[in-house]
């Protein structure tokens, strides 16, 4: 992976660049599921924190849970979820917007002083594509998108999973990158293109 291609991963559609890893440890629920979907979404979640080098926690002091995980099957079941529309800022025209473009899933992001993610807030609208697509799968991918600040075109052209087999697994390069980015001597917060070219060199060690 060339330090354009990880520029590219972090730079929004408005052409803006922004690397942002989690401040704090990993506390996560979810809602929607069922026992044996619940323990692979969460064997997800802990698999890519422990690959990232961060780490989980019980309970964040602050929030309680600082990843809320919901799956449904219409967005207006969120308008319904008691206390949502006080955490998420403009739930209802959110929806409304989710609801009109035909959206399967969406991500928001809030963040501490020092610009570090300290909560998520993922929506999962199990419409007949995801329905089909195994939970693993589903799960894998959702824990790599909220592990990082990705920019809001990631991924669009290629996936971050790849196949092994008959297992679905986090292609090499991407997982490469995750640890790069929680690398200790770089910063939780990058706003400088540059920063690709960072995390290309600890890269290389990691391959």
């Amino acid at each position: 992976m060339q330090p354009a291609d990880i520029q590219a991963l972090f730079t929004r559609a408005d052409g803006q660049f922004l690397c942002a890893r989690w401040g704090r440890p990993i506390v996560p629920v979810v809602f929607g599921v069922e026992d044996a979907t619940l323990a692979t979404v969460k064997g997800a979640i802990e698999a890519v924190v422990t690959l990232a080098g961060h780490k989980m926690a019980e309970t964040d002091p602050e929030l309680g849970a600082n990843l809320m995980v919901f799956f449904f099957r219409d967005w207006g079941e969120l308008l319904e979820v008691p206390g949502l529309d006080r955490m998420i800022e403009g739930l209802g025209p959110l929806v409304a917007r989710l609801q009109a473009a035909g959206a399967n899933q969406y991500r928001v992001f809030r963040f501490d002083e020092a610009n570090a993610i300290k909560a998520a807030f993922v929506f999962i609208r199990m419409d007949e594509v995801l329905t089909e697509t195994p939970a693993e799968t589903l799960a894998l991918s959702q824990a790599v998108q909220v592990i990082l600040l990705w920019s809001d075109t990631a991924f669009m052209d290629r996936s971050a999973l790849a196949m092994a087999g008959e297992t679905v697994v986090l292609r090499p390069e991407i997982g490469a990158l995750i640890r790069a980015a929680y690398d200790p001597v770089l910063p939780a917060v990058a706003t400088d293109p540059s920063h690709a070219l960072r995390l290309s060199a600890r890269m290389g060690g990691l391959q």
